[in-house]
């Protein structure tokens, strides 16, 4: 798969230049910043939508139905000079496959319209609601290299800066960034061979739903994103599952029909108890409702309610030692066949 593009006007022999930064959306200078509507304002859209509407700008202009887009003109709400709004599915439905077509149409739409456009920002679509980070991430950089690949991006177009305030994501997903798009930006080279590289971007957003899925209900908080993602999230992936938890905050309206649809169709639930955290243990009821397997963990067994008691749980006092005891309990449970 080439990633030079000789269609519509890109520039022989020079690649688009990728990154993934930490920053702030609202204040990257970019001639574009593109995002998604999803039938209604979520987190980053939201901000700007306030921003553009506070500085004279009908709100209409920002709700493109789905299939549709709408550039805007920020007249300096934000630092970008436009933002782009791409109509897409309710965030219930926004998975893998969508990420995909989603960081597709962001080049595709502003090809014709836009061609002058130099410098875009996007921000990272998915982790933030729950769906596997890496998973996530990848699906978008498939969108990307689909649109690169066939040309159907501005003519003009030197730099794709995917930004990110949380700093901890930056540094995960730099190397996979390296590994799936070599070469354009200052970090390590990539060791991955490009028979595997054309393989993970063949497959992108578009085969995850058909991969098995863990559901984690732990708090979705700051200070337990090492936990989830060293501790937790390690040791489902390497075990060859797609990671996944709900942020009740990001969504807008009945969030529990999405969570109760993940968990029913989730092979495992992993549920953290630490500070008996009351979503948790709903969560863990409905999944035993479903049939579906349990691994309870905790810091401290005093934590546990009356009804968890007599349950087996795995106590942990660092998050190396959870991923090392929950990696052990995942090879376990497939040994015997468990899910």
């Amino acid at each position: 798969m080439s990633l030079v593009s000789s269609q519509k006007g890109i520039r022989m022999n020079e690649k688009i230049a990728i990154d993934v930064v930490e920053g702030d959306a609202l204040e990257i200078d970019a001639d574009v910043l593109a995002l998604k509507y999803a039938q209604q304002f979520h987190g980053v859209d939201r901000l700007v939508a306030e921003r553009l509407a506070q500085a004279g700008i009908e709100k209409t202009r920002m709700k493109p139905r789905i299939g549709e887009f709408q550039l805007v003109p920020t007249n300096s709400a934000i630092w970008a000079e436009n933002a782009l709004f791409i109509g897409v599915l309710d965030l219930y439905e926004f998975g893998y496959r969508e990420i995909r077509e989603f960081a597709r149409r962001v080049l595709s739409s502003l090809a014709d319209d836009a061609s002058e456009v130099r410098h875009i920002a996007v921000t990272i679509h998915g982790a933030g609601y729950g769906l596997d980070e890496i998973e996530s991430f990848e699906a978008e950089m498939a969108g990307f290299v689909d649109a690169i690949g066939i040309g159907d991006v501005p003519r003009s177009l030197e730099r794709i800066t995917i930004i990110e305030r949380n700093p901890r994501r930056v540094e995960r997903l730099r190397p996979i960034l390296e590994e799936l798009y070599p070469g354009t930006a200052p970090h390590k080279t990539s060791t991955t061979n490009q028979k595997a590289r054309d393989e993970r971007l063949r497959s992108a957003g578009y085969a995850s739903d058909a991969k098995s899925h863990v559901f984690v209900a732990m708090p979705f908080a700051s200070d337990l994103d090492d936990t989830y993602h060293y501790g937790i999230q390690n040791a489902v992936r390497t075990a060859g599952f797609v990671c996944e938890r709900a942020d009740l905050a990001a969504f807008v309206g009945d969030v529990m029909h999405w969570i109760q649809n993940r968990i029913r169709t989730s092979s495992l639930v992993i549920a953290d108890l630490t500070d008996a955290n009351p979503n948790v243990y709903l969560e863990v009821g409905f999944a035993w409702g479903c049939g579906v397997p349990v691994v309870l963990l905790t810091k401290d067994t005093a934590h546990l309610k009356f009804d968890v008691q007599g349950q087996k749980c795995l106590v942990y006092r660092s998050i190396r030692e959870l991923e090392e005891s929950l990696s052990a309990e995942l090879k376990n449970l497939r040994a015997s066949k468990a899910f």
